[in-house]
């Protein structure tokens, strides 16, 4: 059996499953485009293999915080009779832009360092006076106090704010910009598309296969419903009904087996 790598190899396997050479696949390429694509979409969205975690890093400028400063300003058009007219709203620039590759944030890392600890530091007074001896304090002690002093950092301190829309790529930093110093990097953890141009490993995913046969399933019952009822020479008629019932059962089937069995757990991702 060929292991498609490419997108081209992925449309070739989806018309033999489908009966090519043998039967002529009624399809055109660029529908065959558009299905797999879709199933790409899909397998983006629904998908463990299709995303991984990354962290990003990110330089700010002095460019950039100026300009993260400043407004867009935005014109009243709003439908219906007002007795305000041409009404401005200001919103802050404060944002970054990220890949189209990106799908979802989770968070930004805090500009703290807690491996450069000062002696007037909690940690560094429970490490000095509690840890000198390690076979004679409980280990299980230092670690509920560290979880009791990470709860009280982020009740007290709390993590940044951000808001990100896959759609806009915009990263909003909901913050003082003053806090950033100029030419510091930021930390974005977040999810990533995997590009199946570089790991070509993708399009042999024996989920997506399937997904995408199907949809090129349904897209041929599609056309061929155009000739429904009509007699082919020795008195064959078309079933395009059947073909798509049966690829519309196929594809709830694979749709509902990935949300329940490979779709990424739901977390607090921005996105």
């Amino acid at each position: 059996m060929a292991k498609p790598t490419s997108k081209d190899q992925l449309k070739d396997y989806i018309k033999r499953k489908l009966g090519a050479p043998v039967l002529e696949i009624n399809v055109d390429d660029d529908q065959l485009d558009d299905r797999v694509d879709e199933a790409l979409q899909y397998f983006y969205t629904y998908h463990y293999d299709g995303t991984i975690k990354v962290y990003l890093k990110h330089q700010i400028s002095e460019t950039k915080k100026t300009t993260m400063k400043t407004n867009e300003t935005f014109t009243e058009s709003a439908a219906g009779t007002h007795d305000y007219n041409d009404e401005q709203v200001l919103q802050q620039k404060n944002y970054i832009v990220l890949p189209d590759f990106v799908t979802s944030v989770v968070r930004m890392w805090p500009f703290n360092d807690n491996a450069n600890l000062n002696m007037f530091d909690l940690r560094y007074q429970l490490r000095l006076n509690d840890l000198y001896d390690l076979t004679s304090t409980n280990i299980l002690y230092y670690e509920q106090v560290q979880q009791h002093i990470s709860l009280l950092d982020r009740v007290l301190v709390g993590r940044q704010p951000v808001r990100f829309n896959q759609h806009m790529n915009r990263l909003y930093l909901d913050m003082d910009v003053d806090m950033i110093n100029a030419n510091e990097f930021i930390i974005i953890e977040c999810y990533r598309k995997i590009d199946p141009t570089d790991f070509t490993d993708v399009y042999d995913d024996m989920w997506l296969k399937r997904y995408a046969t199907a949809l090129v399933k349904y897209q041929w019952g599609e056309n061929l419903s155009k000739f429904q009822g009509i007699a082919l020479p020795g008195g064959v008629t078309l079933d395009a009904s059947q073909m798509k019932s049966e690829a519309q059962e196929e594809i709830q089937r694979l749709e509902e087996e990935s949300r329940l069995n490979h779709e990424m757990p739901v977390m607090d991702m921005i996105g």
